[in-house]
């Protein structure tokens, strides 16, 4: 329960600084044109809110609502998803958006879109200037990597050391790595000291997401580095620095070996084969129902020699520009396989994207995913979808291109669909987060 929490306040918070600053994308430029903004809400509002206000001589009411679901700027004269047709069926007044030439209306929707993305490139950059890049080279990982069942299918062995893509180089395990490798058609690794090439199948991508079970991962061994409250390990004897290698008398040099032999045995006997100062001892006691034995474990970055970029805080704007652009091409690239059967299964809610965030809190994974969120949601609000910013934008380009506008009855049904197609994805979405939940 403390996991969840600790989870569901991150994603609240994450997505109420996204929220915030998207409105104000549209908000600013609205009132640069001129256009008069009723209401500016964190949260939605049907019925009652929670929170609000409105300063003297203001045309704007601010506010908190009760449905955190995302927030709003309700614009006067604009055909939104507040569905003000009484106010649409007046004359335009001059402070209206719908009086405004499409240029200026253009770019009061793409506001919200440009300060996302602005803030995902400023977030990066302050993340490389306040902790910079720490990674592990591949080339430093001596025991290699573990690979899923599907990874091994076509080839590849735990302990492999990736080499390169397509004879690109391969320097570290991130998103970039996995995509590189995923798309490639040959990735070449170090086995026994020996180079291996390994042919990718174009559909691999595709048996990635069938599979659910990753890629690649580190491959370490299981130090330990201190106990839980309730530990059993801890009172059987173990100490900080000792180093587990066999439960039950089969062989795990690495940490996933361990965690595999404790998902057999759950709230079982064990007998733990360890090695402290180089010498071998072994202890019995029971696991928990869930296979744990209440251990932290020392950390890869602890284990193996790592790399630290620093950045000053001038270098560290090109170097969060490249990251944030980075990002939204790999996110853009990814798009087609949503379109797939597989792509499909794999799309998540806000469970999913609590995930995203790490149990501990973490103000520097916080911002990084923070700014990984703020690429999504400019991305996705962006395309050419009614109720979404895209959506508006589309018909502007149309107005621009034909001269003459969409009619506001074309526009509040485009609205309405629109809308309906969001809600089946969002509930579709989140049903796959609660199925997946119930049966895995």
């Amino acid at each position: 329960m403390e996991t969840f929490l600790i989870r569901a306040l991150q994603l609240i918070l994450s997505l109420s600084i996204l929220v915030i600053v998207h409105e104000f994308g549209h908000f600013i430029f609205a009132r640069i044109f001129k256009v008069r903004v009723e209401k500016f809400y964190l949260f939605f509002d049907p019925w009652f809110s929670l929170f609000k206000f409105k300063p003297k001589n203001s045309d704007t009411e601010y506010g908190i609502g009760w449905l955190p679901l995302g927030g709003y700027c309700k614009i006067s004269g604009m055909i939104d998803e507040s569905m003000d047709k009484e106010q649409m069926a007046l004359p335009p007044q001059p402070y209206e958006f719908r009086s405004k030439p499409a240029g200026q209306r253009l770019l009061i929707m793409i506001g919200g879109v440009v300060f996302n993305f602005l803030l995902a490139l400023f977030i990066y950059s302050m993340v490389l200037f306040a902790w910079g890049e720490t990674y592990i080279p591949l080339k430093n990982m001596s025991m290699g990597m573990f690979y899923s069942d599907t990874a091994k299918e076509i080839g590849y062995q735990d302990g492999d050391i990736l080499i390169s893509a397509d004879g690109v180089p391969l320097e570290r395990l991130d998103e970039s790595t996995f995509r590189t490798i995923a798309e490639a058609h040959e990735v070449t690794v170090l086995r026994d000291g020996q180079t291996v090439r390994i042919a990718m199948p174009e559909d691999f991508m595709q048996r990635l997401m069938r599979d659910k079970k990753g890629l690649v991962a580190y491959r370490f061994p299981m130090l330990v580095k201190g106990f839980s409250e309730v530990s059993p390990a801890k009172d059987a004897g173990m100490q900080p620095g000792d180093s587990i290698v066999s439960i039950n008398g089969i062989a795990t040099p690495a940490a996933v070996d361990v965690s595999e032999q404790l998902a057999k045995n759950k709230n079982k006997e064990i007998t733990v084969g360890f090695s402290r100062n180089g010498h071998l001892q072994d202890v019995t006691f029971k696991t928990d129902t869930l296979g744990m034995m209440g251990i932290f474990t020392v950390p890869p970055t602890e284990i193996y020699q790592t790399v630290t970029k620093k950045y000053g805080f001038f270098e560290s704007f090109p170097a969060g520009i490249h990251k944030g652009v980075s990002t939204l091409k790999g996110y853009v690239n990814d798009m087609k396989y949503v379109f797939t059967k597989e792509g499909a299964s794999n799309l998540g809610g806000f469970g999913t994207i609590a995930g995203l965030f790490p149990a501990q809190f973490d103000w520097e994974l916080f911002w990084e995913r923070t700014a990984f969120l703020s690429v999504i949601l400019a991305f996705m609000n962006i395309l050419p979808i009614p109720a979404l910013d895209g959506g508006h934008v589309m018909f502007l380009l149309y107005e621009v291109i034909a001269r003459r506008k969409p009619s506001d009855k074309f526009l509040e049904y485009a609205q309405i669909a629109g809308m309906a197609v969001l809600f089946a994805l969002l509930i579709y979405a989140n049903g796959n987060d609660i199925f997946r939940w119930l049966f895995h």
